[in-house]
């Protein structure tokens, strides 16, 4: 596995693949908690896109929750697309290594991501590259809690680039919003409000369990982006 953060692609997100796992499992609660927020309801004849989809875990907890029609997920990390793939059984899903949506314009319905924003580097190219893939009247929920106004980011920064293969970006929520707005979306935003019980673990990313409710209630936002 390459350890070039420059690279366009790599093997895992994790610089330690067991964690690659472990990172699905733990984002299980938050993927149904957004699936709820999520205002299409019915997307069974919608074609849906995942970006930075990882190991495919959400957009198997998707279909479980809400069928869809067809679905791409995608990901620069190609052991997580290789175990996506394997784990799809026969859902309508592609998986494809990239971070380009070159080829599928006018595809999609609906767009998500979930802590993958903060990681692009060029936010502006990503907006215009989902805001071309994305149907008229297509939305795109891009969820992240890492973003300058979290006061436990100065540290998370630092832990995110000792531990991945990634190279981390600093922005504000304001910052996304105006990206997204000058690329041609309609934007609105909410907290991620988890209203869940969160299990207690000893987490390095979060040692005080205080830390962890506050960033699971209040600091993950939740983007709302539509293309009129």
């Amino acid at each position: 596995m390459s350890t070039d953060k420059t690279d366009a692609a790599f093997s895992t997100w994790y610089i330690d693949p067991d964690a690659e796992d472990k990172m699905a499992d733990g984002h299980a609660p938050i993927w149904r908690h957004l699936i709820d927020l999520i205002v299409e309801k019915d997307l069974s004849a919608k074609s849906v896109l995942d970006f930075g989809c990882n190991q495919g875990g959400l957009l198997r907890h998707l279909y479980a929750m809400r069928p869809f029609q067809k679905a791409l997920g995608i990901d620069i990390a190609e052991a997580s697309i290789a175990r996506a793939e394997s784990l799809k059984g026969n859902l309508p899903v592609q998986h494809q290594v990239g971070s380009s949506l070159l080829g599928w314009d006018g595809e999609f319905d609906l767009a998500i991501s979930h802590e993958v924003i903060y990681l692009i580097p060029d936010i502006a190219a990503h907006a215009t590259d989902i805001f071309r893939s994305l149907k008229t009247g297509g939305v795109y929920y891009a969820v992240t809690g890492c973003h300058t106004n979290n006061p436990l980011w100065p540290k998370w920064r630092t832990l995110v680039a000792e531990r991945t293969n990634t190279v981390v970006q600093d922005r504000s929520i304001t910052d996304y919003a105006k990206v997204f707005q000058t690329t041609g979306f309609t934007v609105s935003a909410r907290k991620l409000e988890f209203d869940g019980f969160l299990p207690y673990s000893e987490s390095t990313w979060t040692p005080d369990f205080a830390d962890a409710l506050d960033y699971y209630t209040q600091m993950k936002i939740v983007f709302r982006l539509v293309k009129p």
